[in-house]
């Protein structure tokens, strides 16, 4: 059963000639106070959910978007500040792009939101898709084995912030904490400070995949899953739902999992079909 309605905006401003005729994608160029629209968009957009109910308002990263598609590369930040102005929408990262982040950074900075929200901020992670980003901050995606890797022991770091009074990790891409001579000693463990308000942390991922369906309902993570198929959907459904037995957790069909559907409003099936018809 569906219980809560949320929207996806993922920060696009009002794009000119658009559609499949319309001018090529590395063709546009906007000036900085058209990209910024998005901004003013999402406050409307945030304020008008709010009034009427919704539960969530979904952003998304993505970076040096000049093309005016998605404009926002903290989510985070916006969430603090959209939370300012409304009353009891919550603001949900779909999602932190996590390979173009320190792991300890970003859940610092969430720990901090969801303090100053009082837990109106959900946490969503990702592994990214789009090389022009991920690659720019340093961090792998073409190589989608090393991108994966290099995720996974990201989100055990991150993990270890939420969840331990204090912590060390040894892998390939960390080591911590440094250590370094502090006030006379070496250091040998770190703590989060602050730590979140609101744990366990509510974590969401995409899902794209099997294998990602497996990691993230073993790890505690909730599941969005934006493909379409009655079949399909069920398959992920139930395939979620078996995994987190597993591992102890005795879900409902659905529980912890989120469908993304992309529609279009018209008076009619005729008209909403002719407004998205190429």
């Amino acid at each position: 059963m569906i219980k809560r309605f949320s929207v996806l905006y993922v920060g696009q401003i009002d794009l000119e000639n658009p559609g499949v005729d319309g001018t090529p994608a590395d063709e546009r160029r906007y000036p900085n106070e058209k990209l910024i629209e998005a901004y003013g968009n999402a406050e409307n957009l945030a304020k008008h959910m709010d009034e009427l109910g919704y539960y969530c308002m979904w952003t998304a990263e993505h970076h040096f978007q000049r093309e005016g598609y998605e404009v926002f590369p903290n989510l985070i930040l916006q969430g603090v500040h959209l939370a300012g102005i409304t009353k009891q929408l919550k603001f949900g990262s779909g999602f932190n792009v996590v390979p173009n982040w320190h792991p300890i950074r970003l859940a610092e900075d969430y720990a901090m939101a969801d303090i100053m929200t009082k837990g109106r901020l959900i946490f969503g992670v990702g592994r990214g898709y789009q090389s022009r980003e991920v690659e720019t901050f340093g961090s792998p995606v073409i190589d989608n084995d090393a991108n994966k890797e290099l995720f996974e022991e990201q989100m055990e770091i991150i993990f270890k912030c939420f969840n331990e009074d204090s912590f060390t990790h040894e892998g390939k891409h960390y080591s911590l904490p440094a250590h370094v001579p502090f006030r006379g000693y070496e250091v040998q463990d770190i703590t989060m400070v602050p730590k979140p308000i609101n744990t366990p942390v509510e974590i969401w991922q995409p899902v794209a995949s099997g294998r990602t369906l497996e990691y993230i309902a073993r790890k505690g993570i909730k599941g969005v899953v934006a493909l379409t198929g009655d079949v399909l959907v069920n398959q992920l459904f139930n395939t979620y739902k078996d995994f987190a037995a597993e591992e102890g957790r005795n879900l409902s069909l659905g529980q912890d999992m989120a469908l993304g559907i992309g529609f279009c409003l018209g008076d009619s099936e005729r008209e909403a079909m002719d407004k998205v018809r190429p």
